[in-house]
């Protein structure tokens, strides 16, 4: 790994624990890699104004910052304007997939990406589910935008009948990912964390043996996979597991550290 200059991290679960605490070893790690010269790409699920706080917050001042499960791909530059600008965004028409969704689970909560702002949604999420600002709406209203990036959510159910859902409604024009609970992330098809990586990578010149990705989720398979070494969080499910090239410790052992300072070795 001594050749690498593009290094890819999730958030939730990778470098930051479930209750929202990075590390001070993760923050001296990735301030040791930036100081080295080394491109670091948050690459989060996360809405654009949740995850340029988490890059502002470990110093990634200048840079990129992959939003949304790759709908969204920020520049961090500290002269625009709350210290980013929106670099590519890509939409699609959530309508199909979330009135198919919602004969299925009609007391589903539904959000739509509020891009730079926060969310709409049909009520309100579980305390802390969601960052930025929020605004009731209509389920009509609320698919009747083009979005980025759209959250369902059932607080009685489980990822297993996310998963079940997902194949019989189909949703074959949107990428998915299913979360931890009972959470079902969706973006426009064929965009996920990897084809946004790959636009940055192009745009570092950084060459595809250089690349390193980082990541615990379901929405990480397709970055772990597209990285030249895809590095999987023990604590990760087994089949995102097995798209990496290796496993390092989990969120509990802050096993990212270890992997960012091998990248410095």
């Amino acid at each position: 790994m001594s050749r690498t200059r593009l290094v890819a991290l999730d958030v939730d679960g990778t470098l930051m624990s479930y209750d929202g605490v990075i590390s001070a070893d993760v923050r001296a790690a990735v301030a040791d890699l930036v100081a080295a010269g080394v491109h670091v790409v948050v690459a989060t699920g996360r809405s654009m104004h949740s995850a340029v706080d988490v890059a502002l917050d470990l110093g990634l001042t200048r840079g990129w910052a992959v939003c949304s499960n790759g709908a969204v791909t920020a520049r961090l530059d500290p002269d625009a304007p709350g210290g980013h600008t929106v670099a590519h965004a890509v939409t699609f028409d959530p309508a199909p997939a979330l009135r198919a969704i919602a004969l299925e689970i009609p007391d589903a909560l539904f959000a739509v990406e509020n891009l730079g702002v926060g969310f709409l949604v049909t009520r309100e999420f579980p305390p802390g589910e969601l960052t930025g600002a929020h605004r009731v709406v209509g389920f009509d209203e609320l698919v009747a935008r083009p979005a980025t990036r759209v959250v369902v959510r059932n607080p009685a159910g489980t990822p297993e009948e996310f998963h079940e859902l997902v194949q019989r409604v189909g949703l074959h024009e949107v990428s998915y990912a299913v979360g931890w609970s009972a959470w079902l992330d969706l973006t426009p098809g064929g965009v996920t964390k990897a084809s946004a990586l790959e636009e940055v990578r192009r745009e570092l010149g950084v060459e595809p043996f250089e690349t390193l990705a980082v990541g615990d989720g379901e929405n990480d398979v397709e970055m772990l996979r597209w990285a030249a070494c895809g590095v999987a969080m023990g604590h990760a499910l087994e089949h995102v597991r097995l798209a990496a090239d290796e496993v390092t410790g989990t969120i509990e052992d802050d096993g990212a550290v270890a992997v960012l300072r091998r990248v410095l070795a």
